[in-house]
């Protein structure tokens, strides 16, 4: 059974910072890339960040590059989503997905994820 668990959400203020984890459990991910997405009340699910199998490479959405940083530990299974000065509009349910099935160019696409976790909550208030 392939289990993505997800935590690290919370209440913040504009400005500051948080760091979200995915813990991969079932299956070896290591040799797979990884990504978060987000979904906030009443829109679509959108990519925020991914990464390569090896970590070297990564990818984000135009509205938080230089903001958040993803990145991984093979080792542990485990991958990261740091963000740092929050915005109002960064609130969601952010979503770690794995599974990736395609070329690099896909990344940002939803239906290349078999595997999806059940969420942790951010909340930045203005």
């Amino acid at each position: 059974q392939v289990q993505l668990v997800e935590s690290g959400g919370g209440l913040v203020q504009a400005g500051d910072s948080l760091r979200l984890f995915c813990a991969a459990s079932g299956r070896t991910f290591s040799n797979y890339p990884m990504a978060w997405f987000r979904q906030a009340p009443g829109k679509e699910r959108e990519f925020v960040a991914g990464i390569s199998w090896s970590g070297s490479v990564t990818s984000y959405r135009d509205s938080v590059k230089g903001r958040f940083t993803i990145s991984r530990d093979n080792a542990e299974n485990t991958v990261y989503l740091q963000m740092n000065n929050l915005k109002s509009e960064d609130t969601a349910v952010y979503y770690c997905a794995a599974g990736f099935a395609g070329v690099a160019g896909q990344l940002p696409l939803l239906s290349r994820y078999s595997y999806w976790g059940q969420g942790t909550q951010v909340t930045v208030s203005s």
